[in-house]
């Protein structure tokens, strides 16, 4: 067996969720229905009132983000979320499957959104270079802002600890530093996967 254990993290959260999850009525799965009820009102609202929203897809999106970019924060818990393969492998499919399914079945939609309404007739092809770039280019600034933002913070962390051991007069403080750098990135797992879930739902409301 020569392959890498590392991308089992990726699958490691749902092997932890608590069995309490399962028993109902129980504060925590209260508190976890909560949060998919105020993403679902939030996603409803940006996709508008079509009653095919698909916004179970960006819910488990959001969660299954969070997973890992939580899981991440653990010591020698292999980070997925960091690396450009990981996040490219969840842009790059729901990106495609959106246009292909614009394209399809709403063509003159999509061919009216490559002009914006109002523009001269005399920048209308740039303006159709510009929006056509400007759409081929999300899913790598989808899988870039996810990846960066994830690998700086553990950049910092990592650089941090090395230094613990060379300086032992600055322990006390690079000790502090460490625990506010932790709990910013904790803030920084749930907004990155809140920021991906909704940016991808912004992509689907041009669409549906």
């Amino acid at each position: 067996m020569s392959l890498s254990l590392n991308w089992v993290s990726t699958f490691l959260g749902f092997l932890l969720i608590p069995s309490m999850y399962w028993m109902l009525p129980s504060r925590y799965n209260s508190f976890i229905k909560m949060i998919h009820l105020k993403l679902h009102t939030e996603f409803k609202m940006i996709l508008g009132p079509s009653k095919t929203s698909p916004t179970i897809l960006f819910i488990s999106l959001f969660t299954f983000i969070l997973c890992n970019n939580a899981l991440g924060l653990l010591p020698y818990v292999f980070t997925s979320s960091s690396h450009i393969i990981y996040t490219v492998t969840l842009a790059l499919p729901l990106w495609l499957s959106i246009m292909i399914f614009g394209w399809i079945n709403h063509t003159q939609h999509m061919l009216a959104h490559l002009i914006p309404e109002g523009s001269p007739a005399l920048l209308m092809p740039f303006m159709a270079c510009i929006e056509t770039i400007s759409n081929v280019v999300r899913p790598g600034s989808l899988s870039v802002r996810l990846t960066a933002n994830m690998i700086a913070g553990h950049i910092l962390l990592s650089l941090l600890g090395e230094n613990i051991t060379n300086s032992s007069q600055l322990v006390p403080l690079i000790m502090i530093m460490q625990m506010i750098l932790v709990m910013f990135e904790t803030a920084v797992a749930f907004i990155q996967a809140y920021v991906f879930s909704v940016l991808s739902t912004l992509y689907t409301s041009e669409v549906v």
